[in-house]
């Protein structure tokens, strides 16, 4: 089993993994060929959020070189906190390096060898060793991202910076719980309430992307002779999400270019947060939040 790459992109893979620090205090990462995937999937998880990524190695990644048993890929485990403070060395201008998975003694590690540029200009050498748990890879396949319905809208997100800051500044009215609604017709509502008061945001003329919105469950359903639902373009449709969930998403808006919102109407919210612009995207961060059900009193 054998890694080695330099990290070429290194303000973004930084920012990305800032990213799953604050969400996971461990991830698994699954490397492949082309692709890198870091995954928190874990049930201890504050309102059940879950991200999956997909990387394209071309994005980030320099001289890539993978070779495992498994049809080359490898599936691993490691300390978000770990990655982070190791590739905080390296998240300046001047710096550079690769990564290499090793063996210190019977444990495998992931290597950082960097070099950066001090103030007087001599160049200096730091090295970090992240120790990993490698799955084995009966496991690998057992790896699958959860199951939705075809989402009732899909949204366009403002600038997930400025949607950080009106939720903290409803957090004192939505308790443990916010709901997120929108329509086709480019309109988005942040709700939170108490017995006493309720406040709304909303934002109108967003896009409303094409994300082949007859996809394989409505196909099925025409197959079966089923009547879909009519949906109107400004019908509003909503979940109720943990606040605390949704806090933890925003903060990958320090990579954020473009995020687009499913909303499975009282089954989830997905968010899709684009790294690069979508037309040239270098990958993909997905977001899985479960509704929280409204049962009433």
């Amino acid at each position: 089993m054998r890694f080695r790459t330099n990290v070429g992109n290194i303000d973004t893979f930084y920012k990305i993994l800032q990213t799953v620090e604050k969400l996971q205090k461990r991830c698994s990462i699954k490397l492949t060929e082309t692709e890198m995937h870091i995954i928190c999937n874990s049930d201890v998880n504050e309102g059940g959020i879950q991200m999956w990524s997909q990387i394209r190695v071309p994005s980030m990644f320099i001289d890539y070189r993978i070779q495992s048993n498994a049809n080359n890929v490898i599936l691993l485990t490691v300390s978000s906190e770990a990655l982070v403070a190791a590739m905080r060395s390296a998240a300046t201008p001047s710096s550079s390096g690769p990564g290499t998975l090793t063996k210190k003694g019977e444990k495998p590690t992931i290597n950082f060898d960097i070099s950066i540029s001090t103030r007087g200009g001599r160049r200096v050498r730091i090295a970090h060793d992240v120790p990993i748990d490698i799955t084995r890879t009966q496991e690998i396949e057992k790896l699958k991202e959860p199951l939705c319905p075809e989402p009732e809208v899909h949204i366009l997100l403002p600038p997930l910076a400025r949607l950080r800051t009106v939720v903290e500044r409803m957090k004192p009215l939505a308790g443990k719980i916010i709901k997120l609604s929108g329509n086709m017709s480019g309109c988005l509502t942040l709700s939170a309430e108490t017995e006493q008061s309720r406040v709304d945001v909303s934002w109108t003329g967003l896009s409303n992307p094409d994300m082949n919105e007859d996809g394989p469950s409505q196909a099925l359903r025409r197959a079966n002779g089923e009547e879909l639902p009519a949906r109107g373009p400004k019908q509003m449709y909503g979940v109720l999400v943990s606040l605390g969930s949704l806090q933890k998403f925003l903060n990958c808006h320090v990579v954020s270019t473009t995020t687009i919102a499913c909303i499975c109407q009282n089954h989830c919210l997905v968010l899709y947060v684009y790294v690069g612009e979508v037309a040239n995207r270098g990958g993909v961060l997905t977001f899985y939040i479960p509704a929280i059900i409204d049962e009433g009193p």
